[in-house]
């Protein structure tokens, strides 16, 4: 059940929990942009996306390590989430890296699992994104994160990464979902501290044995990120408008 007024909604979860959207959370956030087979994240796509490519062959991931410290005004409990974002644009790019160039691009959330029942209805229910619950823990050493993800008693992936310096900064983006079979853009901003380090191999990613991984697999992950990046602070995620 949706109330809303001119700027705000207020959704009621399955679980019992009434978030407001826009929702706004604070978090910790490590993250690698890598290449990736660009014909095997087309497969992954929607077919109202196109794959941005940084060359005809290979395309980009984005693979997210998410801590949240508060959820809205705390509606509900902290929770961690693995997110595997798939770069993408509504537009047919004429060329590679003309939707990085203009910034006409997004990220369609192809895997999403998160550490309790209420996050992952309040990714389904509200947004579309494809939320499952898991086994997700982060070790801090050193001025690196490490964070794994077991589902179902099978290892699905662990990322290793470096956290670069910080400086405050703003940044907003877009991410694509389908909710009840239509392809929607929410925006996503994000206000704290920013740490970018382009061009590094200083990380690892580990495939699991899980049946999800098979996928992760095949995007033939590139052993060279063209940038690896730490965010502390505000995420605010808005409503979910359709694409034309």
């Amino acid at each position: 059940m949706v109330e809303a007024d001119e700027e705000h909604a207020d959704v009621a979860l399955s679980t019992g929990q009434t978030v407001t959207v826009p929702l706004e959370t604070a978090a910790t956030v490590t993250g690698l942009l890598l290449p990736a087979d660009s014909d095997a994240v087309a497969a992954l796509l929607p077919e109202d996306l196109e794959p941005v490519r940084v060359t005809p062959s290979r395309g980009l991931v984005t693979v997210l390590a998410v801590e949240y410290h508060r959820i809205g005004d705390d509606t509900m409990r902290p929770y961690d989430e693995l997110a595997v974002v798939l770069s993408a644009t509504p537009q047919s790019p004429a060329r590679p890296l003309a939707p990085l160039a203009t910034g006409e691009y997004g990220g369609y959330v192809h895997s999403l699992p998160v550490t309790t029942e209420p996050a992952r209805a309040l990714g389904d229910e509200v947004w579309g994104l494809p939320k499952t619950v898991a086994r997700i823990s982060h070790h801090d050493e050193a001025g690196r994160r490490t964070t794994s993800v077991v589902e179902d008693g099978d290892h699905v992936l662990t990322v290793d990464i470096a956290r670069p310096r910080s400086w405050p900064a703003s940044h907003r983006t877009t991410s694509y979902a389908v909710r009840e079979r239509q392809l929607e853009a929410l925006p996503v901003s994000f206000d704290g501290r920013v740490g970018v380090r382009p061009l590094s191999r200083d990380f690892e990613v580990l495939v699991g044995t899980h049946d999800r991984s098979a996928t992760l697999r095949d995007l033939d992950l590139g052993d060279r990120s063209l940038a690896q990046f730490a965010f502390e602070g505000e995420v605010t995620y808005g409503a979910g408008q359709p694409v034309a």
